[in-house]
């Protein structure tokens, strides 16, 4: 193909962010995929584990790897949540929330890098165009139907 399809472009875009995010994480002997479930719990109230998954769109069995590494290294706690006692709140600990912080921030200096070097408008435009293409997807506007390759 000459041109690059837009799927090409997303997935190399996320692809280049994902592995200076890693590196980034690297340095503080973390990953990436911690630093966003560290994003996504909440610092003061904790946050029921089974919303997290979806908050951070991850299937069950790879959170639980990540949960499972995040507790040996100190960073969550899990407790039983007082308001159902059949689940469970994930709450920071002090060292957590300092990575929680160290996570933030390498985010933010993401973001201002990029808010540095593209106009307002082409960012506005580019928010736009991604969540179109969210849209799209979650409403099944894109394959309507199922595509049987055996009975064509």
């Amino acid at each position: 193909m000459k041109e690059k399809t837009i799927d090409y472009v997303l997935r190399a875009t996320w692809m280049a962010v994902s592995k200076m995010y890693n590196e980034e994480a690297g340095k503080a002997g973390s990953t990436m995929a911690t630093g966003f479930a560290l994003l996504s719990i909440d610092p003061e109230k904790g946050t029921p584990s089974t919303s997290l998954g979806p908050k951070m769109g991850m299937e069950a069995t790879s959170l639980s790897r990540i949960l499972k590494a995040m507790e040996d290294k100190g960073l969550i706690v899990r407790k039983r949540n007082p308001e159902d006692g059949r689940s469970v709140l994930i709450y920071l600990t002090k060292y957590g929330l300092e990575m929680r912080n160290f996570s933030k921030g390498v985010v933010l200096r993401f973001d201002d890098a990029v808010k540095e070097n593209v106009s307002e408008e082409d960012l506005k435009t580019f928010i736009e165009v991604a969540n179109t293409i969210t849209e799209l997807i979650a409403n099944k506007k894109i394959y309507k139907q199922e595509i049987d390759l055996n009975n064509e």
